[in-house]
């Protein structure tokens, strides 16, 4: 059984166009300089789900991070205040 969804970033190097990102229509993506941030909550089989598919296109995996309420930013190094 799955655990709960929980919210994951993932950074992708390049800028990916709309064709590449409608492979992803669960998550939210942002441009930071050259690369790609996704953004969603993802259970577990929606997250290998998600990674098999970066894999299958050929792209650059830079970054997962499962994200906690402390850290919601795609910035490195950001801390929320409170």
């Amino acid at each position: 059984m799955d655990p709960a969804p929980a919210p994951y970033l993932i950074r992708i190097n390049g800028h990916l166009g709309a064709t590449l990102l409608s492979a992803f229509p669960a998550l939210a993506s942002q441009r930071h300089d050259a690369q790609t941030v996704l953004t969603g909550l993802l259970d577990r089989s929606a997250l290998y789900g998600v990674l098999a598919e970066i894999e299958a296109l050929g792209l650059d995996l830079l970054e997962i991070r499962k994200l906690t309420p402390e850290r919601t930013s795609s910035e490195p190094g950001h801390r929320s205040s409170r």
